[in-house]
C-alpha cells in the first residue's frame, strides 16, 4: 500500500495546547487517585479502631 519507509501524515498542524491538556488531565487523574487512596486508608483506620 505505502512504499517502504513512507510516513503517513495527517495534514493537521502540531498543536502544543493538546499536549498541555493531556498533561493537566494526567495530573488531575494522579491527584484524584491519591485522594481516593488516602480516603480509603482513613476509612480503614477508622474501621480498625471499632
Amino acid at each position: 500500500m505505502y512504499p517502504l519507509g513512507a510516513r503517513v501524515s495527517s495534514n493537521r498542524p502540531f498543536d502544543p495546547n493538546l499536549i498541555q491538556e493531556h498533561t493537566v488531565a494526567d495530573m488531575a487523574f494522579v491527584v484524584t487517585t491519591i485522594a481516593v487512596f488516602a480516603l480509603v486508608a482513613l476509612v480503614a483506620k477508622g474501621v480498625a479502631k471499632l
